[in-house]
């Protein structure tokens, strides 16, 4: 009879292509793992993979099997999740993916609190981009993910829990002491930079100031806003950032000038994104209420 542990195995040697590093993510030995697999080929009667000494590959036969093997694991997780949750709130192991632009700047703000409530709750935390964590939450990589929306979920729902407009920095040579805010129509897309491609950041705000299609902006491979700061604050250019950026990234500066986006928001809507099956959404509503309160409180605080 076919186990759990044998499929559990053989889709860790899917994942890595690769034995050795497939018996350290299972926490076995390489022996232990290959006996393994290979009494589960004998038992189907057919080979999961093709292996050498240099390299691994998937058989056909393999990718059906493991296509189904992928979906009872997923299901087995959930049960396991259903059945833990039922006994004490967050008591079971999480993982939650964010995107960088939110991240560094919303983690230190509710973690603290969150490890006041809940001391013993197990969370791991992976940064990606929003289209990667998509599709680990689709696949159940990770059980869940904090993204900005507007984007495209694929089937998967959102909790929102927070809204946040962008502020343009730029140098304090640049704009009088007074000023406030500005609208799009007064930016300088010439001397705008934004984070590269497959940041959705770029993207909200792009739409927020309605500049689709502006061939002038300028084009950086940067990742990180505190870079583009860092080249703000060098008078390299201007840039946008989202509010709950501010306090780490401009404040701290007296080269630096933030002004309020005028412009309809809110620019973008942070959100828990979740499979429809997802047997944890208690969990969910309980972090969803625990970051809105968290937050509100640390914007009500002088």
């Amino acid at each position: 009879m076919i186990s759990f542990k044998q499929l559990r195995y053989a889709l860790a040697v899917a994942k890595h292509l690769h034995f050795k590093n497939a018996a350290d993510d299972s926490h076995v030995s390489q022996s232990a793992l290959s006996t393994a697999i290979a009494e589960l080929e004998k038992q189907l009667g057919f080979a999961l993979f093709e292996r050498d000494n240099k390299k691994v590959l998937v058989t056909p036969m393999g990718q059906q099997f493991l296509a189904r093997a992928h979906a009872i694991a997923q299901q087995v997780s959930d049960l396991e999740q259903l059945a833990r949750s039922a006994r004490e709130p967050l008591s079971y192991p999480m993982t939650l993916g964010v995107i960088p632009t939110i991240g560094p700047y919303l983690l230190p703000r509710v973690l603290p609190s969150l490890r006041r409530t809940y001391p013993n709750f197990p969370l791991r935390i992976v940064e990606e981009t929003s289209a990667t964590l998509v599709e680990m939450v689709r696949q159940g990589d990770i059980d869940c993910a904090i993204l900005a929306l507007p984007y495209s979920l694929q089937g998967l729902l959102s909790f929102e829990f927070w809204q946040e407009d962008f502020y343009w920095v730029t140098h304090r040579d640049e704009v009088n002491a007074e000023q406030q805010e500005i609208n799009s129509k007064a930016l300088n897309a010439d001397a705008l930079m934004l984070l590269k491609e497959g940041h959705c950041l770029k993207d909200h705000a792009l739409a927020a100031c309605r500049l689709q299609g502006t061939e002038s902006l300028k084009a950086f491979g940067s990742t990180s806003l505190h870079t583009l700061v860092q080249m703000v604050a060098g008078k390299m250019g201007s840039t946008l950032v989202p509010e709950m950026a501010l306090a780490a990234l401009v404040k701290p500066s007296e080269e630096l000038r933030a002004l309020h986006l005028n412009e309809p928001g809110p620019h973008r809507r942070i959100a828990f994104i979740v499979r429809p099956n997802y047997t944890g959404m208690t969990s969910i509503e309980i972090l969803r209420a625990l970051f809105r309160e968290t937050l509100l409180q640390a914007n009500s605080s002088p």
